[in-house]
């Protein structure tokens, strides 16, 4: 598929900025339906803004606990409470016992 250059306005701030064919091409690669609609000035701010999530379903981080792995014995983090009697399992141990 060819791509050109395209001039789109900013829903944000109404600059006029150019969505270019590399642009276009990384889109579709990408599978994105939609030409972006604001500019790389107010998508930046917009990332530093949200903290680098964006959209409507983005979710807070998330809390990790410290744990000691019941495998191997390192300390990793996980992203639930340990229970005491329960196993946890660093990445690599969880990964090679599932």
């Amino acid at each position: 598929m060819e791509f050109q250059d395209k001039e789109l306005s900013c829903k944000e701030c109404g600059a006029t900025f150019t969505f270019t064919a590399s642009e276009q091409a990384f889109y579709a690669e990408k599978g994105f339906q939609n030409d972006p609609s604001r500019c790389p000035d107010c998508r930046a701010a917009r990332k530093r803004q949200n903290g680098g999530r964006i959209g409507a379903n983005s979710r807070p981080q998330r809390e990790m606990f410290d744990a000691t792995c019941s495998a191997c014995g390192a300390k990793t983090q996980v992203p639930f409470r340990p229970t005491v009697g329960k196993p946890v399992y660093c990445r690599d141990c969880f990964q090679a016992n599932r």
